[in-house]
């Protein structure tokens, strides 16, 4: 089974610089650099769009995206609660009767 390349964030600024600083088409710069150019793209737009935040390296999470981890986790942790209490009414309901 063939393992998932990992790039560096350096990698990536420079093959994104190549694209939009010295105008070296999104084709080329993918076949030049041996990654899919659909990855390349996604490597402009996600510079664009959060510069600050791109390329956030393993392990780490953009802020939003912790939010939102964080968030599922609080509802599963709710869910379980509430069905904990609906077990409790329903016997001690059977209780009183």
């Amino acid at each position: 089974m063939e393992r998932r390349r990992t790039f560096s964030r350096e990698f990536k600024f420079e093959a994104v610089r190549l694209v939009t600083e010295r105008g070296v088409a999104v084709a080329q710069a993918a076949k030049d650099l041996d990654v899919h150019e659909n990855v390349l793209r996604k490597w402009v737009r996600e510079l664009r769009e959060e510069p600050q935040e791109a390329f956030p390296g393993n392990g780490k999470q953009k802020a939003q995206d912790a939010e939102i981890a964080r968030l599922r986790k609080e509802v599963a942790k709710l869910k379980m609660e509430r069905d904990i209490l609906k077990k409790a009414a329903a016997y001690f309901a059977k209780e009183s009767m």
